[in-house]
C-alpha cells in the first residue's frame, strides 16, 4: 500500500484539525482518500473501496447547502442569478481550489501509474476528494454538522461571486459579443460523452458561420457548452 496506517492518521488528524471536524468512523475518511487507481491495485485481503460514491453524495449535498445559502443570503435575486452564483462556487476550478488549500493532494491514495503521472496536481482529482470529504461528513454525522464544515470553506467564493455584476454566462457574452459584429448565433454541439452516468464529461464544440470558435469540457453539456464558449471569448481576446 502507498501508505501505512500511521501515515493515514496522521493525514485524518490533519484534514480534521482544517476541518474543525473529527470523524467518528475513521473508515469514512480513508475512502474519501481512496482513488479508483489505487483499489484497482489491492488485491485479495488488501481490496478496499474507492471515493466515486462518497463523491457523488458529497456533490449533492454541496449543491444543496450552497443553494440553501444563498437563498435565504439574498432574497433580491431570481432564479438566473442564484444559478449563477452556484455555478462559479461549485465547479471543478472552484473546489479543487479549496481542495489544495485543505492540501488534499498530498493525502490522496493514488495507484502507481496515477501517482507517477502528476494526479496529486490534477484538478479533477483533488475536485473529486474534497466532494467524497464532504460526503464522508455527511454520512459520518449527518446535514446540519456537514453545513458547519462546509460554509467556511465557500462562503467567501460565494459573496465574491454574488459581488460581480458580469457572472460567468459565456454563452450569452459569446453570442452578445458576436451580434455586436453582426455575426451569425452560436451553434454549440456536443462532441463526445464519457464515463459513467453518475459522472459523465462531456466534450463541447462552439461554432459559427461554420467556424469552430472553441472547444471545452465539463460534467454536463450546459458546462462543457459554458467553457466552450469561455475558450471562444478568450481566443477572441487574444
Amino acid at each position: 500500500m502507498e501508505k501505512d496506517n500511521h501515515s493515514l492518521e496522521d493525514s485524518r488528524r490533519t484534514i480534521e484539525q482544517a476541518l474543525g471536524y473529527v470523524f467518528r468512523e475513521h473508515e469514512r475518511f480513508v475512502e474519501a482518500m481512496t482513488h479508483k487507481s489505487f483499489s484497482n491495485e489491492q488485491i485479495g485481503s488488501g481490496a478496499c473501496s474507492h471515493n466515486e460514491r462518497l463523491e457523488f453524495l458529497g456533490d449533492a449535498v454541496l449543491e444543496l447547502i450552497v443553494s440553501d445559502y444563498i437563498f435565504c443570503r439574498y432574497p433580491e435575486m431570481d432564479e438566473g442569478q442564484l444559478t449563477r452564483i452556484r455555478a462559479e462556487v461549485v465547479n471543478e476550478k472552484s473546489l479543487a481550489r479549496i481542495g489544495r488549500n485543505l492540501g488534499l493532494g498530498d493525502f490522496l491514495l493514488l495507484g502507481k501509474g496515477e501517482a507517477m503521472s502528476g494526479g496529486r496536481q490534477k484538478a479533477s482529482l483533488i475536485a473529486d476528494a474534497f466532494e467524497a470529504l464532504l460526503g464522508a461528513v455527511f454520512s459520518d454525522s449527518g446535514f446540519e454538522k456537514t453545513c458547519t464544515v462546509v460554509l467556511p470553506l465557500v462562503v467567501e467564493h460565494i459573496d465574491k461571486a454574488a459581488s460581480r455584476k458580469e457572472g460567468m454566462d459565456f454563452k450569452t457574452r459569446l453570442q452578445e459579443w458576436l451580434q455586436g459584429r453582426k455575426q451569425e448565433i452560436p451553434v454549440y454541439k456536443v462532441l463526445a460523452a464519457e464515463g459513467p452516468d453518475h459522472k459523465k464529461l462531456f466534450t463541447c464544440q462552439v461554432a459559427c458561420g461554420g467556424t469552430i470558435l472553441g472547444q471545452g469540457q465539463g460534467k454536463t453539456k450546459k458546462a462543457a457548452e459554458q467553457e466552450a464558449a469561455r475558450q471562444a471569448l478568450q481566443d477572441s481576446d487574444d
